[in-house]
């Protein structure tokens, strides 16, 4: 048995599941959940279409590599969206359709982590998306947590990491914009970032999937890539990201992404993804390939998520120490007592299910960064997000 198994924390939701047991929901109220990203808005039409198209290629077996028009538009995708030279990325060599996100950036830590190494470490902002801390675990090597928080803008702070645990690094993980404060890291902080993977030869993987979910039109956020390129390495050292359609183009169970960067770690990468059987379906990569050329459902997509942060900012603010995200479909509020006991009433009380914040995160030198904090998914409709923050405002109010 791998004995990283025995070091995994239970899940998020299977937290959540415990503290729903047996609790009494008061029943006059439907329910409305918060609680999982899972987008809720229309998949686009053109997507399922193509996906019926395409169903018969389910006879025949997928190539890992996937097809060479998928990679194409994928290529010409990052190359407009993160204002990349069109010579630096080659669809052949730099690009790799995967799964989704989720069991791409688990997989990378089995490929890329020596586990023989004396104190093998990857590197985890705090809070998390699991996935990364689980991967570490299972890879054999140690996980380290940066805490992120209100001080540090919700983004890592790199100069706090100690010279010793770089040099025992050999991956990092980043998201950004962040899960679940909607951080973007910036420029000056991924060339930091960059600089330390030279110094001290660790790879950075940055989990990208929320890019396209943004608020200002004019900014759209930074990528990894881009900031390799803005110091002119157009080779992509060191630097993968993953990219995902879940969010961007309302698909989650599709299960469609990819990974793009230094030649070196995709090849690496193809040959362990080759070996567990992981390859897209046919089907998935015709839809996914029209999902990457098309913008228009995007920016619809970031419409209606505009329009959700403004209806629902302007009921729970009154009450709640909630701010706009930069990027992103979450709130991250603090509240003024113990968040799974927070999250637990307002399900008993109104029916609305949250995410307390400290099932995201882990304590480090005796301070839990997700404490007394909310994960709020307004990926429901309109009319949901509202009746949910104008439960959440009533709750607080007989406090």
């Amino acid at each position: 048995m791998n004995p990283g198994i025995t070091e995994l924390h239970p899940y998020p939701f299977e937290k959540l599941a415990s503290l729903k047991a047996g609790l009494a929901i008061s029943p006059d109220k439907t329910p409305i959940d918060l609680s999982i990203g899972e987008p809720k808005h229309k998949t686009p039409d053109f997507i399922l279409e193509e996906l019926a198209a395409h169903l018969p290629e389910a006879a025949s077996y997928p190539r890992t590599l996937g097809d060479p028009a998928l990679r194409e538009s994928i290529a010409y995708w990052l190359c407009r969206r993160f204002q990349l030279k069109d010579s630096c990325l080659h669809p052949d060599t730099h690009i790799l359709p995967v799964n989704g996100t989720r069991e791409a950036l688990f997989a990378i830590a089995q490929c890329v982590v020596d586990r023989t190494a004396v104190n093998a470490t990857v590197i985890i902002p705090n809070p998390f998306y699991q996935i990364y801390e689980g991967a570490a675990l299972l890879a054999g090597a140690n996980p380290y947590y940066i805490n992120c928080t209100a001080e540090t803008n919700f983004i890592p702070d790199f100069s706090s990491v100690p010279a010793a645990v770089w040099q025992d690094c050999q991956l990092i993980y980043i998201c950004s914009p962040g899960n679940p404060t909607g951080s973007i890291i910036p420029l000056e902080a991924l060339q930091q970032l960059l600089e330390l993977a030279d110094r001290y030869d660790f790879i950075v993987a940055s989990d990208e999937c929320y890019s396209e979910i943004y608020f200002d039109e004019t900014v759209p956020p930074l990528g990894l890539l881009q900031a390799a390129a803005s110091l002119g390495r157009n080779d992509f050292s060191r630097c993968l990201v993953f990219h995902s359609l879940s969010k961007r183009s309302n698909v989650p169970g599709m299960r469609s992404g990819f990974v793009a960067g230094d030649e070196k770690l995709i090849r690496a990468f193809l040959r362990y993804r080759t070996y567990h059987g992981c390859a897209m379906p046919g089907y998935t990569q015709a839809a996914s390939t029209r999902a990457w050329q098309d913008e228009s459902h995007v920016r619809a997509n970031r419409d209606l998520y505009r329009g959700k942060f403004s209806a629902v900012l302007d009921i729970l603010q009154p009450v709640l120490d909630v701010s706009m995200p930069a990027a992103a479909f979450y709130l991250w509020p603090s509240v003024q007592t113990d968040d799974t006991g927070f999250a637990k009433a307002l399900l008993a009380r109104q029916n609305v299910t949250v995410l307390p914040g400290s099932y995201l995160s882990r304590s480090v030198n005796d301070f839990n960064p997700g404490k007394n904090r909310l994960r709020i998914a307004l990926v429901a409709p309109m009319d949901e997000c509202i009746e949910a923050a104008e439960r959440i405002r009533d709750y607080v109010n007989c406090l």
